[in-house]
């Protein structure tokens, strides 16, 4: 048997950050949106006898093999699988490349041989914050340290230009920065963020400016130049907002209204010439992200 599963990227089209809790995490109200930029993972059933997730091309912790070792020592009793993935998510940048392939390789073991949901979520919140909101791929609002999740309905047509950096960023040099800039906000902040997303969230309209905010943003300009000027090319592209991506250093614009993608599509190609790896990518919700059979 062989399952087939993409593993969407994130952007945080909001992060407001707070102060750190006694576990170490800081903080966050943060909006997550899924993007058709996606690693895709394959599952095959082996006669092996242990399980094997591969990943060519990335070294180091591979949460994808975490998470399926967590699911091991629940109890979880499907067959021995291989698992391949194929990376277009850019590694280190903020888009939750990692995460994303964790939360599919859970979404993927549960096609094969259904488990317990509410031990996969303790699983996918102790891997990290970012994967709980990747279990189930669309536009998420995290709080806590980003592993309480709730989700809305999708936002307005609006379309992405994707600029990832030739660098990698490391997420807690990022919070260490954050942290010695004073950029932390006080929980009563959070909490008046927090209600105002949920207001807009439910009306069905496009998020305002003051909303579309990353406070990790100036930390990781600090710590990555590029970023300045990558925001300033995609402002300059036309695109009506502009933001890091979570830790960053990967640079999102945002295009709103009918014709969003066309729109995108343009700037891509005149940013194509000083960024190669420009990409256009769409909001994507839990369809996109379903597990299905080869």
């Amino acid at each position: 048997m062989r399952l087939r599963a993409a593993a969407p990227g994130k952007v945080n089209l909001s992060l407001f950050l707070g102060g750190t809790r006694a576990d170490g995490r800081h903080r966050l109200v943060t909006l997550f949106q899924s993007l058709s930029l996606a690693d895709e993972l394959e599952l095959e059933v082996t006669e092996d006898a242990v399980d094997t997730v591969e990943c060519r091309g990335v070294d180091g912790e591979n949460l994808a093999a975490t998470a399926l070792a967590a699911l091991r020592a629940r109890g979880w009793d499907g067959p021995p699988v291989r698992i391949v993935i194929s990376k277009r998510i850019p590694v280190a940048a903020g888009m939750a490349g990692g995460s994303a392939d964790a939360a599919a390789t859970l979404r993927l073991a549960m096609a094969l041989a259904p488990g317990r949901a509410e031990e996969v979520d303790q699983i996918a919140a102790e891997l990290g914050a970012d994967v709980p909101a990747q279990l189930l791929p669309g536009l998420a609002l995290g709080t806590g340290a980003g592993e309480l999740v709730e989700h809305f309905e999708p936002l307005p047509e609006h379309a992405y230009v994707v600029l990832p950096a030739d660098v990698e960023l490391s997420t807690p040099e990022v919070f260490r920065e954050a942290d010695r800039l004073g950029l932390p906000r006080e929980q009563s902040v959070l909490e008046a963020r927090y209600a105002e997303l949920v207001e807009v969230l439910g009306s069905g309209r496009r998020l305002p400016e003051h909303l579309l905010i990353n406070d990790l943003q100036p930390a990781a300009i600090s710590l990555c130049p590029w970023c300045a000027d990558a925001l300033a090319a995609v402002r300059e592209a036309g695109a009506e907002h502009a933001l890091v991506s979570g830790s960053g250093p990967t640079v999102v614009g945002i295009w709103w209204g009918a014709g969003a993608r066309g729109r995108a599509r343009d700037a891509a190609e005149r940013l194509r010439a000083d960024h190669p790896r420009v990409v256009v990518a769409d909001p994507v919700s839990a369809e996109y992200g379903a597990p299905s059979l080869l």
